[in-house]
């Protein structure tokens, strides 16, 4: 597949929907990735399989917090430099380069960088939804190590870091970026296609693709875009409210906070809420409780369009639909549940996967 102009809204869309409110604005991304393709030419998707084994892939993302990404607009040219940066330090040239997360603008920001150096776009992802740490990948479950990793921003700066695992890179990385303004871009987890392979979320991109095109499909034919979406995502609607209260700050380079819905339709007379740090991470029903948790996936949608809301476009009085969806098996292990589950983020609550969660109770 090509990625081109005429079709990056729908990657852009459904990687926002799997990015759970997280990974950045997805219309600064889209704008980054239509002026690469438009200079350079169309972007080609492979395959993770195609990817020869000892092939160097090096995925680029922003780090910081999205909320300062919507004031604080790239130079365009700082993810190139990152990249270019680990590229040279490595002293081997990249195959590939790949998002590291599914997400508004990390998923499209990749696509710029593909398109500016003319290299494909792997057709991967290392968490098929997005998370707030730069550890909270599954490759760090397969000892793939987040540095070097190279950071830079829009004036000009750059650095090149080495830890000695992969939350200490998140520690520094965090740190750098609150000094860069709040948000960076980063060049990190360089590895081989072999390593894709085997510790990477294969086909999210393709995913992302095909759900931002049935929600665009759904719209044109009048039919429901949200239904769409949980058919390709085996997901849920959680609930459908209007917005009455967002509570926001930038903590310590993330976007944290808690948003509160009264029930419309079907929930009215019900309440519900939605704790994030950069992503949505437990949804509680006023009836029913926790309806879904880190890391199954928490998403919100417009009421009428069933285009995805990022945490920090939510706003009073905004018609919403919450959906969930289940997250990658690898996740669900210990390993991984030590790495996103609710207990990581201070949660008392246990996990349990939101196929349990939405089964019918007896009253």
């Amino acid at each position: 597949m090509k990625i081109t102009t005429d079709n990056i809204d729908d990657f852009a869309t459904g990687a926002t929907v799997l990015g759970t409110g997280g990974g950045g604005d997805p219309y600064i991304g889209k704008l980054m990735a239509q002026q690469a393709i438009e200079e350079h030419g169309p972007v080609d998707l492979i395959d993770p399989r195609d990817v020869p084994d000892d092939a160097l892939v090096i995925p680029s993302a922003m780090l910081g917090a999205p909320t300062v990404m919507v004031e604080k607009m790239p130079r365009g040219t700082e993810a190139l430099s990152a990249f270019e940066a680990l590229e040279t330090h490595l002293g081997q040239e990249a195959y590939a380069t790949m998002s590291i997360e599914a997400g508004g603008l990390n998923s499209t920001v990749p696509i710029a960088v593909a398109a500016a150096l003319g290299l494909p776009l792997v057709d991967a992802d290392g968490m098929g939804r997005a998370f707030p740490e730069v550890q909270m990948v599954t490759l760090t479950m397969g000892g793939v190590s987040a540095t070097p990793m190279s950071i830079a921003d829009e004036k000009g700066n750059s650095l090149l870091v080495n830890t000695v695992s992969n939350e200490y890179a998140e520690a520094f990385a965090r740190v750098t970026s609150i000094e860069m303004g709040g948000a960076c871009m980063i060049g990190t987890y360089a590895l081989s296609g072999a390593e894709v392979r085997e510790h990477a979320i294969l086909d999210s991109m393709s995913l992302a693709h095909d759900i931002g095109e049935a929600i665009r499909t759904a719209k044109d034919r009048s039919r429901d875009p949200v239904e769409s979406v949980l058919d390709l995502t085996d997901g849920y609607e959680l609930f459908a409210g209007k917005i009455t209260d967002v509570e926001r700050r930038t903590e310590g380079g993330f976007a944290v906070g808690e948003a509160t819905l009264d029930g419309i339709d079907d929930c009215e007379g019900r309440t519900f809420t939605l704790d994030f740090q950069n992503e949505n991470l437990v949804a509680r029903d006023s009836e029913r409780g926790v309806v879904a948790s880190t890391p199954d996936l928490i998403t919100v949608v417009d009421a009428e369009t069933g285009d995805p809301v990022t945490t920090e476009r939510l706003a009073y009085g905004h018609r919403v639909r919450v959906i969930g969806m289940p997250c990658s098996p690898k996740w669900r292990t210990d390993e991984g549940l030590d790495l996103v589950g609710p207990a990581y983020f201070d949660y008392s609550i246990d996990y349990e996967p939101i196929e349990t969660l939405q089964q019918p109770t007896n009253d």
